[in-house]
This record gives structure tokens, C-alpha cells and sequence, in this order.
């Protein structure tokens, strides 16, 4: 095992076009948790490359080369003699104990919980991100995020290609059954979802314990494949679900609904800001601490709009709502209300406006 430390000591990191991301490492130790492709390498291997060669060693625990007892007993000697400041374990492996180093980061998909590590949880790129990778900012750059999504790795890859992409890259992240529900999470995005409901549907086609299918799904939950929105005051009621990007929605499903795609973008650049929120019969997104509800009306027109705000009145009025914030594709204004201000704010202005 020493011999391969060594090789993984000598051997010189790569990262072709690091584009800065929100989150940063400092000379903190560090849990980063994301899904598959969200970065996690990437953040590590640029930060790597800002320091003395000789001073760190990285270690990709997925490295079928190693062995975790043999590596157990090497690593520490290996540290102190080669005075390792920066220990990364790459898809960090539990198996593989800690050792003494000035900083310690390790990456996985699920969060652990080590006291002495700062969490970081890295989610596909959000909209001002995404902006980085475009040659130019213009009108299609929107439309370009909803064709790409948030996964850097993307814009590397030929249209024709991009759907089998993600489809073998979640296939190889996640076991048959967590993969079964993400499609058919995909099929409810943006719409109240069980996992009882998810049982019903499964059971039909292929054999599975309910026990099995709600670990199954409360996993995808830790893992940030999805995301479940409470309703506000109603803990038990069922939640809505998101997907962790909105490019999921295409490569697991052929339904069409821009709304709810639309809805689902909204909803990841407020987890992304992390804003309380919850959801409403008839509102889309409630935020207490700021009083304030938000519309996703990708094609909204005023008529319509003033129907929604009657049928939301009681709520409106009863929750002292201050602001209310209609979210478009490009239309933008305001409208008069007795009891709030109503701002209509294309995505894009809203995204980089916060």
C-alpha cells in the first residue's frame, strides 16, 4: 500500500477550466456532501492546486486499488513522514479511519456527522452559476438553463447525448429501486407526492416491501436527489416534490409540463438562497420570514392574475402578507392591491436580483 501512496503523493492534479463556484474551502477541515456531478472533486482538486505540492495528499476512496486495513496501516506513517498538512478522501469510504493532519476533507453524498468537520453541501449550479459557463449573456441564456440544467458537466457533452448522459450516471449512482423512484418522481415534480403513493405504483411492476421502498425514498431524500416542501402549520400533510435539477425531468420522462418544470426552477434557486419556505392550496411558495408569497406564472396575464389573488385573499389577509412576487418568463411590472404590493419579476432578474 505504500507504493500506491506514493504513486497518489507524486501524481500532479487536474482541472481543465475551473469556473469559481458560491462555496469555497478555506484551511478548515470539511465534510462536502452532493450528489453525483454537483462538483464535489472539482471544489477540492482547485483548492488542492492552491497549495504546496508536497503538502497535501489525495485519495479517491472509489480507487478499486485500495485496501482499506492495508491502507489503515499505512496511512499515518505515510502522513507524518512526508509531513502532510491536507488529507482529502475523495467519496469517502467509512472503512478508512481518520488520521492526524493539520486538515481533513472528505466527500460523499451523504452528510456524515464528524463534529470536527465544517458541512458543506454542494447542489448543481444555480442560475448566476450557470451564467459562467455561457459565452454570452443574452436572451437565450435562460433558455439554454432549462435545456442544460445545473450539472457543469453538460456543457461538454453533444445534444444528441445528453439524456443517455444522465441516464447512466444516475444508473451508476444509485441502486435499481432508488432509480425506479426517481422516475417516477420525475413524473410528479412540483406536485404533492407519498411514499405511499410511490409504494402503489411500484408494487404493480416489480416485487418490493414497503419498508424497503420508504428507506428507499428517504434516501434520495439525505442524498439531495430530491426535495420534499412541507405545507406551512401542517407537518403531516403531504409534501411537494422537487428534483435535485431540472434537466431530471427529460431524461426520466416524456410529459411535457412547463409549469411545473418552470415551478421546480424556482423552487431550487430558494433552497440554493436558503430561505424558509413552504407551500399553500393555491400558493406555490410561502416565505415567513420575509411575509411574502411567490407565484410561478411563467405566462402570466393580469386578468388571471387578479382571479389568483381573490382566491388567495383569506390567506393573504390572515398571514399579514406584505409582498407578494409573481415570477415570469419575461413579463414584468406591478399591480395595485389593497392589502399588498404585487411585483411581477421575470426569472432571470429575480435569480441574480437576490
Amino acid at each position: 500500500m505504500e507504493i500506491l501512496l506514493e504513486e497518489l503523493y507524486k501524481t500532479d492534479l487536474h482541472v481543465e477550466r475551473y469556473i469559481q463556484r458560491k462555496v469555497f474551502i478555506d484551511d478548515r477541515s470539511y465534510q462536502i456532501s452532493g450528489i453525483t456531478k454537483s462538483g464535489k472533486t472539482r471544489l477540492v482538486k482547485n483548492y488542492l492546486l492552491s497549495l504546496k505540492k508536497s503538502s497535501y495528499l489525495y485519495i479517491n476512496c472509489n480507487d478499486v486499488r485500495i485496501e482499506s486495513e492495508k491502507l489503515n496501516a499505512a496511512l499515518p506513517s505515510f502522513c507524518n513522514i512526508n509531513k502532510i498538512d491536507t488529507l482529502v478522501l475523495d467519496n469517502y469510504n467509512p472503512s478508512i479511519k481518520f488520521v492526524n493532519v493539520s486538515q481533513l476533507i472528505i466527500t460523499s453524498e451523504i452528510p456524515c456527522d464528524f463534529d470536527f468537520l465544517e458541512p458543506l453541501t454542494l447542489y448543481p449550479l444555480d442560475y448566476e452559476e450557470f451564467l459562467a459557463y455561457e459565452h454570452k449573456y443574452d436572451s437565450s441564456a435562460l433558455n439554454h438553463f432549462f435545456q442544460l440544467g445545473g450539472f457543469a458537466s453538460m456543457h461538454t457533452i453533444a445534444p444528441d447525448e445528453r439524456i443517455v448522459y444522465l441516464q447512466n450516471i444516475l444508473q451508476f449512482a444509485l441502486s435499481d429501486i432508488e432509480f425506479d423512484i426517481l422516475i417516477l418522481c420525475a413524473k410528479f415534480m412540483s406536485q404533492k407526492l407519498s411514499a405511499y403513493t410511490l409504494y402503489e405504483r411500484l408494487k404493480n411492476s416489480r416485487k418490493i416491501s414497503k419498508d424497503k421502498l420508504y428507506k428507499s425514498f428517504a434516501l434520495l431524500v439525505e442524498k439531495n436527489y430530491i426535495h420534499l416542501l412541507p405545507k406551512y402549520n401542517h407537518a403531516r400533510a403531504t409534501k411537494k416534490v422537487y428534483l435535485c435539477d431540472t434537466s431530471l425531468k427529460s431524461a426520466l420522462s416524456i410529459e411535457k409540463n412547463f409549469a411545473k418544470l418552470f415551478e421546480n426552477m424556482v423552487y431550487l434557486e430558494l433552497l440554493k438562497s436558503f430561505r424558509e419556505c413552504y407551500y399553500e392550496e393555491g400558493i406555490d411558495f410561502y416565505l415567513p420570514a420575509n411575509d411574502e408569497i411567490i407565484l410561478c406564472k411563467p405566462f402570466v396575464d393580469e386578468r388571471r392574475l387578479f382571479k389568483k389573488l381573490e382566491s388567495i385573499e383569506a390567506f393573504i389577509f390572515s398571514y399579514g402578507i406584505r409582498k407578494i412576487t409573481v415570477i415570469t418568463m419575461n413579463k414584468e411590472g406591478n399591480i395595485a392591491h389593497p392589502l399588498s404590493s404585487v411585483d411581477i419579476i421575470p426569472f432571470d432578474i429575480w435569480a441574480l436580483g437576490d
